[in-house]
C-alpha cells in the first residue's frame, strides 16, 4: 500500500486573526482623544476657609455662652415656677448698721488702759490721716490718745512714749507719731501698732 504524505493543517487566516477594523476601534475606545480636556482641569479649586482671628473666636464663644446661660435661666424659671416664694421673717432682717463690739477688759495699769481706750475709740469712731480729727469724727493716733487722756498731760505723755517705743521696735527710728500715722492709707497697721503698745505698757506695769 503506498504511503500518503501528511502535511500539517494550517488554520485559516479568518479564524486566527481578528479583523483589522475591530482592533482599531478597541484602541480608539480605550484611549481618550488628545484634544479632549478632562472636567477637573476646567473646575476652579475650592477656596480654603478663612482663619478666624482671636477676637472673632472670643466673640463667638461669648455669644455661645450667653445663649447657654439664657437657656439655663429660662429652664430654671420654668422648673421652679411651682415653688412658693419664701417670705422674710422679722428675725431674718439684716440690721442697717453693724453691731459695735464691746470694749475689752481694761488693763489694770493706767498707761496701758489709756492706749487700750484709744484703740477702741479708733475702732468705733474711725481712723483718719493728715489731720487730728476729720469732720466725721474720726481721729488719728495722736488725736485718740489726746482725747482719752482727758487733760491728764502726764498720762498722755507716758502713753505717747510707749507708743513711740513700739513704733521704733517694728519700723525703726521715726520722727513722730503723726508722721507714722500719716504714712499709711488704711488703719490696719496703725491700729495694730497701738494695740501692741497697750500690751507693752501692761507688760512694763505702766
Amino acid at each position: 500500500m503506498p504511503t500518503i504524505p501528511t502535511t500539517p493543517l494550517r488554520p485559516r487566516d479568518a479564524e486566527t486573526a481578528p479583523a483589522p477594523t475591530e482592533t482599531t476601534q478597541a484602541v480608539t475606545d480605550a484611549a481618550p482623544a488628545a484634544n479632549e480636556t478632562t472636567p477637573a482641569a476646567n473646575e476652579t479649586p475650592p477656596t480654603p476657609p478663612t482663619k478666624l482671628t482671636l477676637e472673632a473666636r472670643l466673640a463667638a464663644t461669648t455669644a455661645q455662652m450667653t445663649l447657654r446661660l439664657e437657656y439655663a435661666a429660662l429652664a430654671h424659671a420654668v422648673n421652679t415656677a411651682h415653688l412658693p416664694t419664701p417670705t422674710t421673717e422679722p428675725d431674718d432682717t439684716i440690721p442697717l448698721t453693724p453691731t459695735l463690739q464691746p470694749a475689752p477688759t481694761p488693763y489694770p495699769t493706767p498707761v496701758a488702759a489709756l492706749l487700750q481706750r484709744a484703740h477702741h475709740r479708733l475702732l468705733t469712731a474711725g481712723w483718719c490721716a493728715g489731720t487730728r480729727t476729720d469732720p466725721s469724727g474720726a481721729l488719728c493716733l495722736y488725736g485718740a490718745i489726746h482725747a482719752e487722756a482727758a487733760g491728764n498731760h502726764q498720762l498722755e505723755t507716758s502713753g505717747m512714749e510707749v507708743l513711740m517705743d513700739t513704733i521704733r521696735r517694728e519700723f525703726g527710728d521715726l520722727d513722730s507719731i503723726p508722721a507714722f500715722n500719716d504714712a499709711f492709707a488704711t488703719s490696719r497697721v496703725p491700729l495694730r501698732t497701738l494695740d501692741r503698745a497697750a500690751l507693752l505698757a501692761d507688760t512694763r506695769g505702766l
